[in-house]
């Protein structure tokens, strides 16, 4: 459906949609301007709708930059982000002849399409099809003749698509898709004022205190974010501002470090881009200035990070016994690991000193801590916003130093730099062409100063195209300090609420440094500890996931003193007088650790080891044995268990253990047990005494029945010659 608009009431109607549908009507059949143009798809009673619209950009000249009198190109690019194919169309390219005199005429325009004037055709061209989800750009070509006539100036420009359409023609299914795009076209006027940029060079871990291996890798890989970050410089002015903790991440690994990541830091040190050292995380000096710390958070050591099998080993110093004898080795001496320094770890190569780059709450006040951390008078970096409006990049508040970053143009770039899509890349850079026009026209000599957000994610080609649309070849931190300084006032409210968080993390941090003494090295705790403060305390943080990045800190520190404890039991039972009570003593940290185990009774009637020193192994638990012994032979009662690290500082809270003391048992067992004793000898004796006398008998009988055929022989042989002789006398 194509909408048209009469001329009577064009403003009305253009407001009425824009704050509705982001769509304004344009008198001459052109549908209204949206930034970025889309579609006005089917009406609420059409037969069918697409599920995804058609987008319009719009962009003239070089990143919205065209030079007064010349001829120049529109560059109009179709999104068509429905699921139908779109057909062919056409685009007008439209200007307003009244310029734009303040960011927020500019803002006004590009947000809600809110300009006075009357606009101009400044051509027309047919589009082409294009595919579903696909893109295809359309070039208007504008001569000289039209532009002529226009003063320096900022001139906003529209363009608007008719004719286009998803579906098949005439049916019920078609729908016309008329889109809008709005952006600016600057008629530069020979500026002469010099403009640096400002980039944050960045990487957050995912979880840990230094970047891994792992993550160095992916990182610096050829499409790698820290790779694109480098990218994005190469053969630009941008003065760089570098987190010291990508530094030390790479170097505390030693020989173990990635190849990638050690070619990524020698590039990085062979630009020949100014740079400053950020602070270590990018913690931000403004908070720590507001929670009245006396210096700036630094990491306690890097020492924990380091291990010796990644560093090469110093030789033995020989030694010698007395002068003039021939130097040997000590017998005793052993090679040993050349670790770098703290200071050699986190050092970025040729990188200026005494720069501050923290959040813009600052205060007159801040600014003398800042001193005092620094021992110096530091520059530190502030956004217009901050001072007033300022544009002049070099400034004073009372006797301190600052450098000034144009907030309207810092913050546009910065969405260029972000900016994936090209088109709409080009048109956030007509958007910074037109603040930096403005900026230069209210300060043409003073030199001017953008500064990036911080963004992790940024692509190469973006990063570029934002750096070249502002940076001055030939600028310096040298030269700007030594230009002329404008006298400004600290217009910022501070967010005390950062300052309360500083001062309840190092109240954990405290915590946890009582408990790190069950440790061996309590360091391998600390260190990390400290770097994860500072990261939650960095710049980067926008304020709205603040309070939950400090939540989730004092949510791990908790969970960290919670892992040593002693687990719940259920109640013992006592069977004999004396006896060594187990009790399990947990530890969830990845390191080993040493406890002290107290136990103390609530009745006097069980005597207990007061005292057990335990040493459980990393990620573990252990049975710890406690002499006790009875004074009754029955009873129930409890004790109660904590621990406490080798200096007496308490680990965890107290567990109750109840103890159902059954002595007497003992002695019953013990009678029962010497009855069954008495009782087993008794029925050996007797089944012995029995067998013997069994055995006895046995022989006795074998006995009686040997001697019977004995006797018989013997009867026989005697009676024998008793009948021979009664028989002789007869003869």
């Amino acid at each position: 459906m194509t909408v048209t608009t009469p001329e009577t009431g064009l403003r009305a109607r253009v407001l009425r949609l824009t704050r509705r549908t982001a769509v304004f009507a344009i008198a001459l059949g052109i549908c209204g301007l949206v930034a970025p143009g889309t579609a006005i798809g089917a009406t609420d009673d059409s037969p069918t709708k697409d599920d995804g619209t058609v987008e319009l950009y719009v962009s003239a000249g070089a990143r919205g930059a065209v030079a007064p009198g010349g001829s120049t190109s529109a560059i109009v690019t179709v999104h068509n982000e429905t699921d139908s194919p779109l057909s062919s169309g056409r685009v007008l390219v439209e200007l307003n002849r009244t310029p734009l005199t303040d960011d927020d005429a500019v803002t006004g325009w590009l947000d809600d399409g809110d300009a006075s004037g009357d606009f101009t055709a400044l051509g027309s061209e047919a589009t082409t099809s294009v595919d579903a989800g696909d893109e295809e750009t359309t070039t208007v070509f504008v001569p000289d003749d039209v532009l002529g006539d226009l003063a320096p100036g900022i001139y906003p420009l529209r363009a608007a698509l008719s004719g286009a359409s998803t579906g098949t023609p005439g049916s019920d299914e078609q729908i016309d898709h008329d889109a809008a795009a709005t952006s600016v076209m600057v008629v530069t006027a020979g500026q002469t004022a010099q403009i640096g940029v400002l980039v944050p060079i960045t990487a957050t871990p995912a979880g840990g205190a230094l970047l891994t291996s792992e993550e160095l890798s992916t990182l610096t890989a050829e499409d790698g974010a820290l790779t694109a970050q480098l990218d994005g410089v190469v053969g630009t002015a941008a003065i760089l501002a570098i987190d010291p903790a990508i530094m030390a991440s790479i170097r505390v690994l030693g020989t173990a470090a990635p190849a990638s990541a050690t070619e990524w830091l020698t590039r990085l040190d062979e630009l020949p881009n100014e740079r400053f050292a950020l602070q270590f995380g990018d913690a931000d000096a403004t908070a720590q200035a507001h929670a009245q710390l006396p210096s700036l958070l630094q990491p306690t050591t890097l020492a924990p990070f380091l291990d010796e099998r990644n560093f090469p080993k110093e030789p033995a110093a020989p030694i010698t016994d007395a002068p003039g004898t021939t130097a040997t080795p000590s017998p005793a001496a052993t090679d040993s690991p050349v670790f770098p320094d703290d200071a050699a770890l986190s050092e970025v190569e040729g990188a200026s000193s005494g720069v501050l780059w923290p959040r813009g709450d600052v205060t007159q006040d801040d600014l003398a801590t800042f001193a005092e951390y620094l021992g110096r008078a530091p520059l530190t970096i502030l956004p217009s916003g901050s001072v007033g409006g300022a544009v002049s990049a070099h400034a004073t508040a009372g006797s301190s130093g600052l450098l000034v970053t144009d907030d309207a143009a810092s913050a546009v770039l910065s969405q260029a730099a972000a900016e994936k899509d090209p088109a709409a890349r080009q048109r956030a850079l007509a958007a910074a062409n037109a603040h930096l026009y403005l900026a230069a026209q209210k300060s043409p000599t003073a030199p001017l100063l953008i500064g990036l957000e911080r963004d992790e994610t940024r692509s190469a080609d973006a990063l570029r195209d934002a750096i070249s649309t502002a940076d001055t070849a030939g600028f310096s931190l040298t030269d700007l300090r030594a230009a002329p300084a404008a006298a400004v006032t600290l217009t910022a409210e501070p967010d005390e609420s950062r300052a309360v968080a500083v001062n309840e993390l190092l109240v954990d941090e405290s915590t946890l440094t009582g408990f790190s003494s069950i440790l061996a090295d309590p360091q391998v705790l600390l260190s990390p500890e400290r770097i994860r403060i500072l990261r939650t305390l960095a710049v980067g943080i926008p304020t709205t996931a603040f309070g939950a990045e400090v939540l989730a800190h004092r949510d791990a520190t908790r969970d960290t003193l919670n892992a040593v404890s002693i687990p719940p039991s259920s109640t013992i039972q006592l069977l004999t007088a004396a006896a060594d009570l187990p009790f399990r003593v947990r530890n969830d940290l990845p390191w080993p650790v040493t406890v002290r185990l107290t136990v103390i009774p609530t009745d006097l009637r069980l005597d207990v080891e007061p005292v057990t020193i335990a040493e459980v192994p990393a990620n573990s638990s252990t049975r710890v044995k406690v002499p006790v012994s009875a004074r009754v032979g029955s009873g129930e009662l409890s004790l109660r268990l904590s621990l406490s690290s080798p200096t007496g500082v308490p680990i965890g809270g107290t567990e109750s253990v109840r103890v159902a003391v059954r002595a007497e048992w003992e002695t019953i067992g013990l009678a029962v047990f010497g009855g069954l004793i008495v009782l087993l000898i008794g029925l050996g004796v007797w089944r012995t005494v029995r067998r013997r006398r069994n055995e006895a008998n046995e022989s006795a009988a074998d006995a009686d029945a040997a001697a019977v055929p004995d006797a018989v022989e013997e009867d026989v042989v005697n009676t024998a010659p008793d009948a021979a002789s009664t028989e002789k006398p007869n003869e």
